[in-house]
């Protein structure tokens, strides 16, 4: 009878969870597209979350980030948010549902605490920018799942609008295809929304946004301003133009003003979102890199070991999926060994991401090695790093140091600290952060100064983020952030 009476009770727990869940999720909907507000939860999206998800997240925060919330307090407390008049900000309500188990005895109600608390968004007031046009130009990996970021994002305080895509290509019969790899896609699974293809007008509408797709050869041959397009960011992910020159192309097209490459780029700058985004100069550089998918994953986690111990040397090498750049079947390749099956052969390859680290973290210059072996698996890739330090640490030390930075500071974006010993490669695909950094695997030598790191990346849907974070800082179209 006792067995019974704890399964009922257990079972009924996890319904009333669901049921906050659902409400939670309601708010989190209602808050960004009626007022443009953005809620997370210990840096986790909450927007086009299942139930189980919201309540999974929550199970993160009591055994993770040691913050235990419980999915009442914060669908209560988004429900009271949408009554407050807020801008368009992006705020952490989980950040906010500990605040309050801690202090919230302090105030006489629950608005009154997220007034205090959020005192300084709301002062504040409205950001005062234009959502900026985007045009993409590729549709290929990263340029698919930019768009479906970008139109995610829509919403009253939007902002960056994708509004062109350019591809050498614009036909009915290529639009029907780009709209079928825009709606369904083999690692990130479909679309959570609506792609229809206008053929006449030569545009896709996707969640109710018109988005003109351009046929072009060369960038300088566009006049985007006949499509209402003005004063746009171009995020090229062609993979063509790497250079100043190249990419300023882009720039002699109507319209432009910015230029984005999804890749490493030479004579502009390589930025890792998250550690030197602001050293850039907005007003006099109009063109940037947003640097690779691997130095993304590898550089947060290098940062934060050196300005704790100091790296004397060390060498990085990536487990990388395969890319579109191999052949699926063995057959000529212009870069050595890259020629053989992807699909059924491990690859030792060449990875520039040891010297473009260099370009993020100066003081690593000259202090890495770096190479790379892709693996027949198409998304989902793993960094190790064998270090020497000059501080000796212990495994329970560096972890703490990376938790910490994966908690608080300019690196919450950028890493997922995972405590799961069970983490394989498919498991962080769709993860939000560029680095995932798996602490169980973390290894340290006797005398505490060599260590081996291990961090987890998906080398699309991470970059990706990365990618938009940038766009948006670029464009200065930044929120208010209550993290």
């Amino acid at each position: 009878m006792e067995s019974a009476v704890g399964y009922e009770k257990e079972l009924q727990n996890y319904i009333d969870s669901e049921k906050a869940a659902v409400k939670l999720a309601n708010y989190v909907g209602n808050l960004l597209y009626d007022k443009g507000v953005e809620l997370v939860l210990f840096r986790n999206h909450l927007t086009d979350t299942t139930t189980s998800e919201i309540i999974n997240l929550h199970n993160y925060a009591e055994k993770t980030v040691g913050k235990k919330i419980y999915i009442k307090t914060t669908a209560a407390l988004a429900e009271l948010l949408y009554d407050i008049d807020l801008p368009p900000s992006k705020i952490d309500i989980g950040k906010l549902a500990y605040e309050w188990i801690q202090d919230g005895e302090k105030f006489e109600s629950k608005t009154d605490f997220l007034k205090n608390q959020l005192s300084d968004v709301i002062q504040a007031g409205a950001v005062q920018f234009e959502p900026r046009d985007v045009v993409l130009y590729g549709f290929g990996r990263i340029g698919r799942l930019a768009a479906r970021e970008l139109i995610k994002q829509a919403g009253k305080g939007q902002q960056l609008r994708l509004r062109a895509i350019v591809t050498r290509n614009a036909s009915p019969e290529q639009l029907i295809k780009r709209a079928a790899l825009l709606r369904n896609d083999s690692v990130h699974n479909a679309f959570k929304g609506t792609v229809d293809v206008d053929t006449e007008n030569k545009n896709l509408i996707v969640n109710g946004q018109i988005i003109k797709m351009i046929e072009a050869s060369n960038p300088e041959d566009i006049d985007y301003t006949q499509y209402g397009i003005n004063n746009a960011l171009v995020i090229d992910n062609t993979g063509v133009f790497k250079d100043k020159e190249a990419l300023g192309r882009h720039r002699k097209s109507k319209g432009v003003s910015r230029v984005l490459l999804t890749a490493p780029g030479s004579g502009i700058p390589n930025i890792v979102y998250g550690i030197n985004h602001k050293d850039l100069d907005l007003e006099s550089t109009h063109i940037f890199s947003a640097a690779s998918c691997t130095t993304n994953a590898i550089s947060p986690i290098l940062k934060v070991v050196n300005d704790q111990f100091g790296i004397e040397k060390g060498h990085i090498e990536t487990i990388h999926a395969y890319t579109n750049d191999q052949n699926l079947l063995d057959n000529m390749h212009k870069k050595p060994r890259r020629g053989r099956s992807a699909a059924i052969n491990m690859v030792i390859t060449s990875t520039g991401a040891g010297k473009a680290v260099t370009k993020v973290i100066p003081d690593l210059a000259d202090k890495l090695t770096a190479n790379a072996v892709r693996v027949p698996t198409p998304n989902g890739s793993l960094a190790m790093m064998n270090l020497t330090l000059n501080k000796a640490t212990s495994v329970e030390d560096i972890n703490a140091k990376v938790k910490e930075a994966a908690l608080n500071g300019p690196l919450v974006n950028q890493i997922y600290y995972s405590v799961d010993p069970e983490l394989v490669s498919n498991d962080i695909i769709g993860n939000v952060c560029c680095s995932v950094f798996d602490a169980p695997a973390t290894i340290v030598a006797p005398d505490g100064k060599n260590v081996v790191l291990y961090t987890w990346y998906d080398n699309e849907y991470g970059y990706t983020k990365q990618v938009i974070r940038m766009a948006k800082y670029i464009a200065k179209v930044r929120r208010h952030i209550y993290y």
